[in-house]
């Protein structure tokens, strides 16, 4: 079962994509369907791009859910540890 459910957001960062390659990132985009290359029946499915750039300019990621929650655990603990000043 497909949920169709696609968030997106504006980010300001940057991603190593093809040929190793940094590029501004400006677009976040997520949703839980079938992956395209990980060995899972779903995944949640993260794509960081810059569309003015083309489609090359793109980094996805395919996550089983529960590497998604480690991850986003992962992330929360991170910008705890930091100073406040720094995660505004």
């Amino acid at each position: 079962m497909c949920t169709y459910a696609t968030l997106t957001t504006d980010l300001d960062g940057s991603a190593k994509g093809p040929a190793s390659k940094w590029f501004h990132v400006t677009n976040g985009t997520v949703y839980f369907d079938h992956p395209v290359h990980a060995m899972a029946e779903h995944t949640l499915n993260i794509d960081f791009a810059d569309p003015s750039k083309g489609p090359g300019a793109r980094v996805a990621v395919e996550l089983t859910a529960q590497s998604a929650r480690d991850l986003i655990a992962a992330i929360e603990g991170a910008l705890a540890s930091a100073p406040a000043e720094m995660t505004v």
